[in-house]
C-alpha cells in the first residue's frame, strides 16, 4: 500500500505515526513545505514570552524519528497539484526547482490552516507579522528586540497570549479587534469585562470596536495602525485574526464548508474514496449544535490524525465530535470553556438560560479558599447542557473537562446537580461546585398538588 502525506504538524503526525506503526508494510511518503514539521504553535507566545527557553521542546517529532518507522519525509517539497479520483499528485522541490508527479493508493491531507491576511494599504511593509510557525516565532522574538511599542490585531487566544507576554518583558502594548470585546467566541461577558479590567490594569491599551484600515510608515517600516476610530503608532504589528483552512489542492474534489473546510465523515474519509483528511483543514461535528464546524484546535487534529490511521482501510473507529474545549492562562487567572457561550448560543437559534455561580471553590476554613467564577448553559426546552466556561486563580481547569464529556454525552443540568464527586476540604466543599451549579438550574418542586397514588 502506498500513502501520501501532504503536511506534518498536529495532524498529520499523528495520522503519520500511527499509520507507519499499524500497516508497517506501507511505502509512506510526506510532503511538508517547511524546513520543520510538529511545531506546537500553541507554545509560541511562551517561547516569545521567554518562558519556554528551548525551542526543541515545542516539536514533537522530527524527520529522522519518522524515518525511524520507514517513513520519507521530503522536507521542503510542495505539493503543487492533485488528482484525487486519479490518485496521483504533483510535487515540486523547493530546493532544486525540479517537479515531479507521485502517486498514491490512499491520500491524506493534513495540510492545517494559515493566518487570515487582510487586504489593506500597506500591509507589506516591514515589521508586520504574521504568527503561525516556527519561523514567525523567531523572526518576532528578533523583531520585538528592537521595538518599543507593538501592537497586535486580533483578541483571540493567540493575541491576548502575545499582549502579555509583550506587556511582561517591557513592551508598550496596544491589542486591536473589531469586535467590542475581547476573547468573544470563547467566553461571555462577565468574563471579558473581568479580564479585560486586567489587561488595562497592566497598561496594555485596549482598542476594541474598531478595524484597522491601512498602515503607514517611513522608509519601508511600519510606524502607525489606522483604524476606524483613530491611529496608533507602533515599531512592529503581529496579525492574529484567524485562520483559514489551506485546502486549495482539493477544491472542487472533495465536498467542503463555504469557507473551504474539508467535510469528512465519521471516520475521516472525504466525499472522494481513498482521500483523507485531518485537522485544521477540516470541518469537524461540534456537538453542541449537531452541525459541522470549523474550529481549529490541536487537540481536535491529533484526535483526527489517530483516526485517519485507524480508518485507512476498513471503518473502524468513528469520531466522537468535538465540544470544542480550551483553555489559557491570563496572569493569575486560570480560565477554560468549553461547548457554547450564551452568546454564540443565541446566534445558533438555540434558546438557552444559564446558571453563573460565583464561590470559593473548597472551604473558607482553609488557609486559601479562592474564588471562582463559573457559567453553565444549558437548552430551555431539553435542559441539556451545551456550554461552560469558569475562571479563578486556583487551577480549576479540569472541571471543564467534566462539562465537556457532559455535553458528549447529552446530560442535563439537573443531572449535574447529583452527579457523585469526592469531597476533600484541600480541593472542594460538600457539594462540588459543578453540583452547586446544577442545584441553582433545578426547577422548583411542585409541593402542592398532590401525589398521584
Amino acid at each position: 500500500m502506498k500513502i501520501a502525506v501532504i503536511g506534518c504538524t498536529h495532524a498529520g503526525t499523528a495520522a503519520i505515526v500511527n499509520t507507519a506503526k499499524l500497516y508497517p508494510d506501507a511505502t509512506i511518503t510526506v510532503y511538508e513545505r517547511n524546513d520543520n514539521i510538529s511545531f506546537l504553535s500553541c507554545g509560541i507566545a511562551l517561547y516569545v514570552g521567554g518562558v519556554v527557553k528551548d525551542p526543541d521542546g515545542l516539536f514533537y517529532s522530527s524527520p529522522n524519528q519518522l524515518a525511524e518507522l520507514g517513513v520519507v519525509t521530503k522536507m521542503l517539497h510542495e505539493v503543487t497539484s492533485v488528482d484525487a479520483a486519479g490518485h496521483k499528485l504533483q510535487a515540486k522541490n523547493l530546493t532544486t526547482g525540479e517537479e515531479f508527479e507521485d502517486t498514491f493508493d490512499k491520500l491524506i491531507v493534513t495540510t492545517g490552516s494559515w493566518p487570515v491576511v487582510p487586504k489593506l494599504e500597506g500591509i507589506e511593509m516591514d515589521n508586520i507579522l504574521l504568527c503561525k510557525n516556527y519561523n514567525h516565532s523567531n523572526t518576532i522574538i528578533e523583531k520585538a528586540k528592537g521595538a518599543k511599542r507593538i501592537t497586535v490585531v486580533g483578541a483571540g487566544y493567540i493575541g491576548i497570549e502575545l499582549v502579555e507576554a509583550f506587556q511582561m518583558n517591557g513592551k508598550e502594548v496596544t491589542l486591536i479587534d473589531s469586535v467590542d470585546r475581547i476573547l468573544n467566541k470563547y467566553l461571555d461577558p462577565e468574563f471579558t469585562d473581568a479580564i479585560e479590567e486586567t489587561l488595562t490594569g497592566r497598561g496594555i491599551k485596549l482598542a476594541l470596536g474598531q478595524t484597522v484600515q491601512k498602515f503607514t510608515g517611513e522608509n519601508g517600516k511600519v510606524n502607525k495602525v489606522i483604524t476606524s476610530k483613530g491611529e496608533f503608532e507602533t515599531d512592529l504589528v503581529i496579525l492574529c485574526i484567524g485562520f483559514r483552512p489551506n485546502t486549495e489542492l482539493l477544491k472542487g474534489q472533495v465536498d467542503m464548508l463555504p469557507n473551504g473546510a474539508i467535510i469528512v465523515d465519521k471516520y475521516m474519509q472525504t466525499s472522494q474514496k481513498d482521500v483523507f483528511a485531518a485537522g485544521d483543514s477540516c470541518a469537524i461535528h461540534y456537538n453542541p449544535t449537531g452541525k459541522a464546524a470549523y474550529i481549529p484546535l490541536a487537540t481536535n487534529a491529533v484526535r483526527m490524525g489517530t483516526l485517519v490511521a485507524r480508518n485507512l482501510i476498513r471503518p473502524t473507529t468513528q469520531y466522537m465530535g468535538t465540544q470544542g474545549t480550551s483553555g489559557i492562562k491570563i496572569y493569575e487567572q486560570n480560565i477554560a470553556g468549553t461547548g457554547l457561550t450564551e452568546t454564540s448560543a443565541a446566534d445558533e437559534g438555540l434558546v438557552v438560560e444559564a446558571v453563573t455561580l460565583e464561590d470559593a471553590y473548597r472551604p473558607e476554613f482553609m488557609p486559601t479558599a479562592e474564588k471562582l467564577l463559573l457559567k453553565v448553559i444549558y437548552e430551555q426546552a431539553t435542559r441539556r447542557i451545551v456550554g461552560a466556561q469558569i475562571m479563578s486563580q486556583a487551577d480549576l481547569t479540569q472541571s471543564i473537562n467534566t462539562i465537556s464529556v457532559c455535553i458528549q454525552n447529552n446530560m442535563t443540568v439537573d443531572e449535574l446537580a447529583f452527579i457523585d464527586f469526592f469531597f476533600q476540604p484541600h480541593y472542594n466543599k460538600p457539594w462540588n461546585f459543578l453540583n452547586s451549579a446544577g442545584l441553582e438550574a433545578l426547577p422548583p418542586v411542585d409541593v402542592k398538588t398532590p401525589a398521584m397514588v
